[in-house]
């Protein structure tokens, strides 16, 4: 491995945890994920960000980072460009049950205190997730972790230095990946679920992620692998899945659920991993 692709892959660079934990968040699958990847690689697009695990594990030089989230985008520019306002925003928000049931509510102007506020809503809520209903209102409950500091300084820091090199749009997949040109990386992640069965998965899917995207999304893929881009998509494993990727390069991974508020009902759940590197 030369040196110019050790820097890519992020060698010798500090290697962070996401500041978000975001429904789907790959952070338990990035060896697998690592272990797909190309030798070396030019530009590195990830148009569902959510929480940016494997860019923050691979800390490339050049990237371009989009999601269909506004709020989420919105945070991410605010930490890398204006760090401080976050923090001082979040100094003023205290750990208690009363104060989160406020900040829940509150629907601040100021960009920076709409970064605080997921921030701090993402550290203190049950199983510390950011999730809204489909009315966009966020709705987890507080999870009573009085210890948590929800400032987070030195997290949004690091998290500031390591999103300098790159841009950050709210836009559809589709537009987010049109520049990649050949040697470019491509990690798609789009949103599914891997706890309902043969019958039930298109049905539920739909709701969070239509088909139709799906088809588009594996179009998309194809599309980009017959640019000479290298290309890593992460999904759902399931035979209507599998469809839409033949002929590309289909890995099976197991992890554990984490999603179930009990432990006991967090069972092992699959997924795909799919590329077009052999």
């Amino acid at each position: 491995m030369t040196d110019e692709s050790e820097r890519q892959l992020g060698c010798g660079l500090e290697s962070l945890a996401p500041l978000l934990k975001w429904p789907g968040g790959k952070r338990v699958l990035l060896p697998a994920l690592r272990a797909h990847l190309p030798d070396s690689y030019n530009r590195y697009y990830e148009p569902f960000l959510g929480g940016a695990a494997l860019f923050l594990s691979l800390r490339p030089a050049s990237a371009s980072l989009s999601d269909t989230n506004s709020d989420l985008i919105n945070c991410y520019r605010c930490v890398r460009d204006c760090p401080s306002r976050v923090i001082r925003s979040l100094q003023g928000l205290p750990n208690n049950e009363d104060a989160y049931l406020l900040v829940r509510t509150w629907r601040p102007r100021k960009r920076a205190e709409r970064a605080a506020r997921i921030i701090y809503l993402a550290s203190l809520s049950f199983n510390g997730i950011y999730r809204v209903n489909r009315k966009g209102e966020f709705n987890v409950p507080y999870g009573h972790k009085s210890s948590v500091d929800v400032v987070q300084a030195e997290r949004i820091m690091s998290m500031s230095r390591a999103l300098e090199g790159a841009s950050l749009s709210c836009s559809d997949f589709e537009e987010a990946v049109s520049a990649a040109v050949p040697g470019d990386l491509v990690y798609m992640d789009p949103p599914y679920t891997v706890t309902h069965g043969r019958n039930g998965f298109l049905k539920y899917n739909s709701r969070i992620f239509s088909w139709g995207d799906q088809e588009r999304l594996a179009r998309v893929a194809r599309d980009l692998a017959g640019r000479g881009c290298h290309v890593l998509v992460t999904n759902a494993c399931h035979p209507s899945i599998r469809e839409l990727y033949t002929g590309m390069t289909l890995i099976t991974v197991t992890r554990h659920s984490r999603m179930a508020a009990s432990p006991k009902h967090r069972g092992r759940v699959s997924e795909l991993i799919i590329s077009n590197l052999a």
